[in-house]
């Protein structure tokens, strides 16, 4: 892993000592070769109006699946009672980007690149919790949305590998935002019908109030029904990306 983090921080002075400048027009249309072993697929538009200067704005879709990343979850969560490997997610993202290249040449070099971002995730999250009048652990299956807005900003690096394509090698990054948005239980099965049942549910969502950076309100509605709603902020990296395009 070191070895590749300093892969990634040489390669801006490679490209601009060895690779040269880009050739072909104002435009660059992109896909994130990276993001593909997260199920994650990509596109970007990039257009130079400045010789220094560039706008884009990418869209980002991540079909409903296994949670990527699983291990890492499980240890940010701790609790054997939130089923990780039974999570799914689907995500939806779009990101405007401005990016300011420090170099001598238009969409070529080092850059530093401010941005925005809205991102959606369908979520389905199975948690169990102790019933006081069953030997077994019922599990409530929470569905719903979950969306943010967040802003930071990246480095990275822009380079040909060829006449007319193009390699971005995001370096790091990250954003910080807000969430909005509640996953509900419903049907629950079998109903809480006492004050202590509900309360042993309750006591299992208030576990998760605080999960890293995130926040979380969960509550019980009724015998049947639960809710956990996104009440904080936001927080995301960008990084180690391999974008590959083409210049027209």
């Amino acid at each position: 892993m070191k070895k590749i983090m300093i892969l990634f921080i040489l390669i801006p002075f490679f490209s601009n000592a060895q690779l040269g400048l880009l050739t072909g027009g104002k435009n660059i249309i992109k896909t994130n070769l990276s993001g593909l072993a997260l199920n994650n697929y990509s596109l970007t538009y990039e257009r130079s109006f400045l010789k220094k200067m560039s706008l884009s704005v990418g869209v980002r879709y991540m079909p409903k699946s296994q949670l990527p990343l699983k291990s890492y979850i499980e240890k940010m969560i701790d609790d054997p009672n939130v089923k990780v490997n039974d999570f799914q997610v689907g995500n939806f993202a779009i990101t405007p980007e401005v990016r300011f290249y420090l170099s001598a040449g238009k969409l070529k070099g080092f850059y530093i690149a401010p941005y925005a971002r809205y991102a959606t995730f369908d979520v389905s999250i199975p948690i169990t919790y102790n019933n006081p009048n069953y030997t077994t652990k019922p599990t409530v299956l929470f569905n719903g949305t979950i969306s943010s807005i967040s802003a930071g900003i990246l480095l990275g690096s822009q380079f040909n590998i060829a006449k007319k394509l193009v390699l971005d090698v995001y370096i790091i990054g990250g954003h910080y935002g807000s969430s909005s948005g509640t996953i509900h239980g419903v049907d629950i099965n079998p109903a809480m019908n006492t004050p202590q049942e509900k309360q042993a549910l309750q006591d299992q969502l208030d576990q998760f109030n605080e999960v890293g950076p995130f926040r979380f309100d969960g509550k019980v509605t009724s015998a049947t029904t639960a809710e956990i709603s996104s009440t904080g902020p936001w927080a995301g990296i960008r990084g180690l990306g391999l974008n590959l395009g083409i210049r027209f």
